[in-house]
């Protein structure tokens, strides 16, 4: 699931996990009750790698997964499709865009319906969220199977994702 905030992805997430008889991990089910409904520095990087190692492992399995992240960069969904494609899975992006009025609607609305299921979030953030934003491009949305190459300075798609998510554990053959 790739979008900002109050665009939907969770309600989507749990439409294809039903379709699909697929396992949904959704970070913030687990962010609210471990901290207690705040976001401590670091520690939704650590949640999202066990849950992409918890995602892989199913994969191997045969068990259709719905990651609901967000995953705000290419970069992230790149590494996401390697990983995948190296659990020998398949992989689609799903972009739900939202603008910005009915975002914030859709964000007062959690916060005053339901806040128990969302953290705090201020006009400011979501600004600043949506300009560090990258919006899938048509070739991640028609399931191109190339996937590009890690930024420069990582040798590997492996080595890029084992440190942006610090807790994933990857066990790689020696010639990754």
């Amino acid at each position: 699931m790739v979008g900002l905030p109050g665009a939907g992805k969770t309600t989507r997430a749990k439409e294809l996990a039903a379709v699909h008889h697929a396992l949904r991990l959704t970070p913030d089910e687990w962010m609210i009750p471990l901290f207690d409904g705040s976001q401590p520095e670091g520690k939704r990087d650590l949640l999202e790698g066990r849950l992409i190692a918890l995602a892989l492992q199913a994969l191997r399995l045969g068990t259709n997964v719905v990651l609901d992240f967000g995953l705000w960069s290419r970069d992230e969904r790149s590494a996401l499709r390697w990983l995948a494609t190296s659990a020998r899975a398949s992989c689609e992006v799903v972009y739900l865009p939202i603008d910005r009025d009915r975002q914030r609607a859709r964000i007062a609305h959690r916060q005053t319906t339901a806040p128990h299921t969302t953290f705090p979030m201020t006009d400011a953030d979501l600004e600043n969220w949506r300009k560090e934003f990258q919006a899938p491009d048509a070739d991640e949305l028609r399931g191109d199977r190339t996937i590009p190459d890690p930024p420069p300075g990582w040798p590997n798609w492996a080595d890029w994702a084992t440190d942006r998510w610090p807790s994933l554990d990857l066990m790689r053959p020696a010639t990754s």
